[in-house]
């Protein structure tokens, strides 16, 4: 079962998509947000193109566990998702996937500028290959939040 990943933010929304075994994330593309339902019609079209069964978006929580402003607009976004889509919408912590995602990048050597553009697929990469671990090793449905 495929699963998609994403990493939305105020600007960009990162895209990753599992194999078809639902294993392995791979970073697919990043979106430039123009307004959610154009943002939308584009997720659409990955999920068409890929017979998405399930995606997973990752939620901003603060490192002490809080919520904040970003972790609201995510929850508006995913409302907004779950009324459009007839597959599962979940939510999984993101928690250091961003500075996972810039240390990968980092590694490889990637100009600043180059970083700068994939960082957000990586990160959704990384928010659905930690989904996918922990429904793999868990051996059971994962419900998000």
């Amino acid at each position: 079962m495929r699963c998609m990943g994403l990493d939305y933010g105020d600007k960009t929304i990162g895209i990753a998509i599992s194999d078809a075994l639902g294993w392995t994330a791979q970073p697919k593309a990043v979106i430039r947000r123009k307004n959610l339902t154009d943002d939308f019609a584009i997720l659409k079209e990955y999920i068409d193109k890929y017979d998405v069964q399930e995606v997973v978006v990752g939620l901003p929580i603060n490192m002490d566990g809080s919520e904040g402003i970003r972790v609201r607009r995510t929850e508006e976004f995913v409302n907004f998702l779950r009324k459009r889509l007839d597959i599962p919408v979940k939510v999984w912590d993101e928690r250091l996937t961003t500075r996972q995602a810039e240390n990968i990048l980092l590694e490889a050597d990637l100009s600043r500028s180059r970083r700068k553009e994939v960082i957000d697929q990586i990160a959704a990469s990384i928010i659905l290959q930690n989904y996918l671990d922990a429904k793999y090793y868990k051996g059971d449905e994962l419900n998000g939040k």
